[in-house]
């Protein structure tokens, strides 16, 4: 096993994140040692936003959010998730690899 790279320190959060996205962890890691956490009492940011939709969209999605018995905001998150995966595993997988 290659001898572990030591890890700088870094300035601001930027600094680190600039650095992680140009090196590559196991340089810096065991990865045979790492161990499964949970974080039970982590809860995720979210930040309240206005949005202006139709109002024939708004009633289209508490019609499907009843009949999923779902509260449709939480229909809207779904669908909104679900399509952001989708569209990053597109342009995941069109880029080119270099």
């Amino acid at each position: 096993m290659p001898k572990l790279k030591k890890i700088p320190k870094f300035k601001t959060e930027d600094e680190e994140v600039e650095f992680w996205d140009n090196h590559d962890t196991s340089e810096f890691y065991d990865l045979t040692k790492m161990e499964r956490v949970i974080f039970p009492n982590l809860k995720r940011t979210v930040k309240t936003i206005s949005i202006r939709l139709p109002e024939s969209m708004i009633n289209s999605l508490k019609y499907l959010s009843n009949s999923l018995d779902v509260p449709y905001q939480s229909l809207i998150k779904q669908y909104l998730s679900e399509t952001i995966s989708k569209q990053l595993h597109i342009t995941h997988v069109a880029k080119p690899k270099r």
